[in-house]
């Protein structure tokens, strides 16, 4: 993995498939549903067509966090260390 105090990454489509994932997020697909549900929760509408949508969601725990973005139609998810 690429920066540190990253312990993996979860890259989706728009409609929640996994394209590619690595470190403690390789394969999850439980969590790449759970995060699905949490994005169709926080939008109003298409979530890849929606100027006004969220540009980052950030879950944080006390020793990591989770941080969600959106880019090129894609659903990019990174797991961080603090």
């Amino acid at each position: 993995m690429d920066l540190p105090g990253q312990l993996g990454y979860m890259v989706l489509n728009e409609e929640g498939a996994v394209l590619s994932s690595v470190g403690d997020l390789e394969n999850d697909e439980k969590f790449a549903n759970s995060i699905m549900g949490l994005l169709n929760i926080s939008s109003q509408s298409d979530l890849c067509d929606n100027p006004k949508g969220f540009k980052k969601i950030s879950i944080t725990y006390e020793d990591h966090c989770y941080i969600v973005c959106l880019s090129n139609r894609k659903i990019h998810i990174v797991k961080r260390k603090f």
